[in-house]
């Protein structure tokens, strides 16, 4: 009676086996139809990837601080044809007038 019980537990184990395998080739073909089937949809909605995302970040921050450094310069810039204009403008105002007029 041992060896037909024995018998009977170890074909159920092998069956239990058989059964286990089975239900993981089953989870991997879902998962790869899942992952087909998201990266269908993420495809159709024009999605971007991280990467490409974080790359574009980078540049439009290296941009902005770009700008913010010319946008300096310009001020600077600026502000010194104003201080030579303003000081060429005193100079000329400052000249005597010739006191040397023509007779008739």
């Amino acid at each position: 009676m041992t060896n037909g019980s024995n018998r009977i537990l170890d074909e159920f184990a092998k069956l239990m086996t058989d059964a286990a395998g089975a239900a993981q080739g089953v989870r991997r073909e879902v998962e790869t139809a899942f992952q087909a089937q998201a990266e269908r949809a993420l495809n159709a909605m024009d999605v971007v990837q991280r990467e490409e995302f974080e790359m574009v970040r980078e540049m439009a921050l290296k941009a902005r601080e770009e700008n913010a450094a010319l946008t300096a310069r310009i001020e600077a810039l600026e502000a010194q044809l104003a201080d030579a204009g303003a000081s060429k403008a005193a100079k000329t105002d400052s000249k005597p007038a010739s006191s040397t007029r023509t007779k008739k």
